[in-house]
């Protein structure tokens, strides 16, 4: 029963929906954690002077729950998910980005980088991808039937 329930989900979301699905709770949770437990503002520096993590936690949240709504619309209608998704790590990456240059967090860099490339990179590849990338299986006549 669970297994028919798990491909009828996976027939209805397609690999970009489960996709955005996945990508919608994780960042999702991450802004929730940003919420329940601030952690040290190393680096985000740029971020902390407008508001502190706790308001910038919502953001996360927000274009999380942006992403995993996208999960279930048509393809073709879901780049709004992809952009929700592009915009918390591009925040991140551009704050690190500041903090290194500005001598804050010395480390800014390599971790903006790693938004960049593990997060934004990611996402806007998945964002190309097309739905069904794979030909078809070449068919195979018919027993009995000649070719």
């Amino acid at each position: 029963m669970r297994c028919r329930a798990a491909r009828r989900l996976y027939k209805a979301l397609g690999r970009r929906g489960i996709f955005l699905a996945i990508l919608g709770t994780g960042k999702t949770c991450w802004g929730v954690s940003f919420l329940v437990d601030p952690p040290e503002d190393h680096g985000l520096q740029l971020l902390t002077q407008l508001c502190g993590l706790r308001h910038w936690s919502w953001l996360w949240i927000l274009c999380g729950l942006a992403t995993l709504a996208s999960a279930f619309v048509r393809i073709g209608r879901d780049w709004a998910g992809f952009l929700a998704a592009f915009i918390p790590p591009t925040v991140w990456a551009i704050a690190y980005t500041h903090a290194a240059i500005s001598g804050y967090y010395s480390r800014g860099i390599f971790v903006a980088l790693w938004y960049l490339t593990s997060h934004v990179g990611v996402i806007w590849w998945a964002s190309t991808v097309p739905e069904h990338s794979v030909p078809p299986p070449p068919r195979t006549p018919r027993r009995g039937k000649a070719a």
